[in-house]
């Protein structure tokens, strides 16, 4: 009897930096302008538009004084009207979805001006460098608790927007070449969720980063809700230092008859705000990472509640060990190059079966579309999805495989497949896995490396280790005897090992 290992999740750190940032906190702030002038755009709605508005936040024309070439989005901005959608979740569409290299690219080409502002420069013509965003007042209203951890999924929550921004980093750091500036939400009067506010723009500022262990720094935070929650409220460049500092207070304190923050609101947050993005971009041009682009290296969400391991599980599934995207095997979101016939269903006894494998549109982790697997088998029966190659993959150069498992119930058993060989003459090594908890509450990752697997019983070496990784055929979710499962899969990929820390 195969043995079956319930599965921990492995955060997958970020691990595209050149230089630590204890060596980049060496230089003092700057606070010089750009000496020549650089593309800015700023992503917003009303609230952005009124501090941009010359006679009223008057930032796009002091921006420009300190040779900053402003564009904006608003409504109805670019591909499927994505400008209408500025909350919280919705950053996930514009940098972690199927359409963000569309999206992404229209933003970096962008040169318009959709707000009131005096333009004092000439476009200096090529991309955006940088890349300011900013959800509204109603953004300030985040149910939970403010002490919440990061969650699974996307939502107006402490938890959920934790989420979000941990998720962003992701793509964040395939593009060292801009600077990204993070503008948190206004104060809104109520103090309903005034706490939870206050606690979540402090973890921003504060947590953020260093909690995702992101070391470059093409990334950083203005606190817009701090600055406009009381007179002594602050986040500048002050006496050669950056200063945050907080108000007694956790609602809007510069209202205008509603929740949109005041002129003198506005104006405060413009005389704060440029010196410290003068000291952001010259940090940030400083570092080596702005001149060099990376490559693509993503870490998966840490669920909120790590499953338990069974003692008998394998080294390298124990949480702590670091590993990196290296290549997409399949986001289900296009025809796959790797096999003519995509994803098909196999059974010993298709009469004695209910089953599904297919890619589906609807509940997907990131994108449009993933994987359905609906097996049903009785006793003495077998059924696979899978997914047999055009040709033998060499995968060797990766320490093994990760994807995005949301399961339909708790205590599903089922296999992780590779095979090697022939079409005609299969040899199969597995890994099964328990279904938990978590996994039926939202999206976690599954990470395995090649050792993890080992040859079935039925087979020739039986519970040898998998050592064929330069001669993969094909990959399948299955289940055995009498079994049902109910799966969804996204984001099949293949990883790198980076660890640079030992095991716990």
């Amino acid at each position: 009897m195969r043995k079956i290992h319930k599965f921990l999740l492995i955060s997958l750190l970020l691990s595209v930096f050149m230089f630590s940032t204890a060596a980049n906190s060496l230089h003092s702030p700057d606070p010089q302008p750009p000496d020549e002038p650089v593309k800015l755009i700023f992503i917003h709605h009303s609230c952005g538009e009124n501090w941009l508005t010359d006679g009223y936040g008057n930032l796009g024309k002091q921006l420009g004084q300190n040779n900053y070439f402003v564009s904006d989005t608003n409504y109805g901005w670019g591909p499927d009207a994505i400008g209408d959608r500025t909350d919280i979740p919705d950053w996930l569409e514009w940098f972690r979805s199927a359409q963000t290299e569309e999206i992404t690219q229209a933003l970096y080409d962008e040169n318009g001006q959709l707000s009131n502002y005096s333009r004092s420069l000439v476009d200096p013509g090529g991309e955006n460098t940088i890349i300011m965003f900013k959800s509204c007042f109603p953004n300030s209203e985040l149910s939970g608790s403010p002490d919440d951890p990061p969650g699974t999924f996307a939502d107006l929550s402490v938890s959920g927007a934790k989420y979000v921004y941990n998720q962003l980093l992701q793509y964040f750091a395939t593009r060292p070449d801009k600077l990204f500036i993070v503008v948190t939400a206004p104060p809104v009067s109520s103090r309903a969720y005034a706490k939870n506010a206050r606690a979540f723009n402090n973890w921003l500022v504060e947590d953020w980063l260093s909690e995702n262990d992101y070391q470059l720094e093409n990334v950083a935070v203005f606190d817009f809700y701090n600055i406009l929650t009381g007179k002594d409220a602050h986040h500048r460049y002050n006496n050669g230092q950056i200063e945050h500092i907080t108000s007694t207070g956790n609602t809007l304190y510069y209202p205008s008859g509603d929740d949109h923050p005041s002129e003198i609101g506005s104006q405060k947050a413009t005389e704060e705000f440029i010196p410290l993005l003068n000291c952001y971009y010259q940090r940030w041009k400083a570092s080596a990472s702005s001149q060099m682009p990376v490559a693509v290296q993503q870490e998966e969400p840490t669920p909120t509640n790590s499953a338990a391991h069974a003692n008998n599980s394998p080294e390298s599934s124990v949480t702590g060990s670091s590993m990196a995207l290296a290549a997409m095997i399949d986001d289900f979101e296009s025809d796959n190059p790797l096999s003519a016939n995509g994803w098909e269903l196999f059974s010993g006894n298709p009469a004695n079966t209910s089953m599904n494998c297919a890619v589906e549109e609807g509940s997907a982790y990131e994108g449009a579309r993933a994987l359905t697997v609906n097996l049903e088998v009785k006793a003495d029966d077998w059924a696979t999805c899978s997914m047999l190659f055009d040709q033998a993959q060499d995968w060797s150069a990766s320490e093994g495989f990760t994807f995005m498992l949301h399961a339909l119930e708790t205590g599903s058993v089922f296999d992780v497949n590779l095979y090697t060989g022939s079409a005609d003459a299969l040899q199969t090594y597995t890994y099964s896995i328990e279904t938990t908890t978590e996994s039926t509450e939202g999206w976690i990752p599954v990470t395995l490396r090649w050792e993890d697997l080992h040859r079935v019983e039925w087979e020739e070496n039986a519970n040898s280790p998998f050592d064929s990784s330069n001669l993969v055929i094909g990959i399948a979710f299955g289940v055995n005897a009498d079994n049902s499962v109910a799966l969804s899969i996204d984001n099949l990929a293949l990883v790198d090992d980076n660890s640079t820390t030992d095991q716990p």
